[in-house]
């Protein structure tokens, strides 16, 4: 399709006011991380690792920090496997309610967080509360776990539609049981798909907040929640830009890696 140089130029601006729009504020969140000055002055009188190493002490964070990672990474493993079990099952046989299925394992995605969070609250409270359950991290990660299997399930889904089901033929034709076609032949098809889709998991319960909120409990701080805690504290400003820089690499280094686990060579995506 040929543009003419003036609508170059007006889809150039656009797409550059649409990208400062949404990173130049987190910019500004990593550049006032080092801002000498407490009110976050601009432009900044000068740059300092104080806050670095402020938050570096700071026992809260560092327990977020860690409640988020162990959130994160139980998430994600019930996640591949009910969303790859899953998968195979809706794409792979043919049974009544298959389409009834694919649409309720979607929809956690597409619900309001807010209102997955209550009924996940009034859930817990019903059947959890009654056997000595109470929240905390293990109602955390099954809060997460219900929006994660939908981003796996999706990878492996895609993922299967573009394997030839002529590979799991010729492998039984060659007399592979089926246990040994999906070793030797099905997963390491799947590999880079698992992969993208456990690094995106990881990437939505690392920074996810309001499911957090009705799920975790009094005890339970994850990161998202100390920062959202700690954000109207006048003192604690400048560590919590400090912690929101750690958060946003730690978001954005999976999701860039699962694109790019996620290319086609030829140039498209899964």
């Amino acid at each position: 399709m040929h543009l003419s140089r003036t609508a170059r130029a007006v889809l150039g601006a656009v797409t550059a006011a649409g990208l400062a729009l949404i990173h130049l504020p987190l910019l500004l969140v990593v550049l006032n991380s080092v801002n000498a000055d407490r009110s976050f002055a601009w432009p900044p009188p000068a740059l300092t690792g104080e806050w670095w190493a402020r938050a570096l002490h700071t026992a809260g964070a560092r327990d977020a920090l860690a409640t988020s990672l162990r959130a994160g990474l139980g998430a994600t493993a019930v996640a591949l496997v009910l969303g790859s079990l899953a998968a195979f099952a809706v794409h792979r046989h043919r049974f009544f309610g298959r389409q009834t299925v694919s649409f309720l394992l979607v929809l956690p995605l597409a619900l309001p967080g807010i209102v997955t969070g209550i009924a996940l609250n009034a859930a817990f409270r019903t059947v959890l509360a009654p056997l000595g359950i109470g929240f905390g991290l293990f109602t955390v990660i099954v809060g997460h776990a219900t929006f994660c299997v939908v981003i796996v399930f999706n990878n492996v889904a895609a993922r299967l539609r573009r394997i030839a089901p002529s590979l799991a033929e010729a492998s039984a034709d060659l007399g592979a049981r089926p246990w040994q076609t999906l070793r030797h032949v099905t997963l390491p098809a799947l590999a880079p798909a698992l992969f993208a889709g456990a690094l995106l998991a990881f990437a939505l319960s690392f920074d996810e907040v309001v499911v957090t909120t009705f799920t975790a409990g009094a005890g339970t701080r994850t990161l998202p929640i100390w920062i959202y805690e700690n954000l109207a504290r006048p003192n604690q400003a400048p560590v919590v830009d400090v912690v929101a820089t750690v958060l946003i690499a730690l978001s954005v280094i999976p999701v860039y890696a699962a694109q790019r686990l996620s290319s086609d060579p030829a140039g498209g995506r899964l």
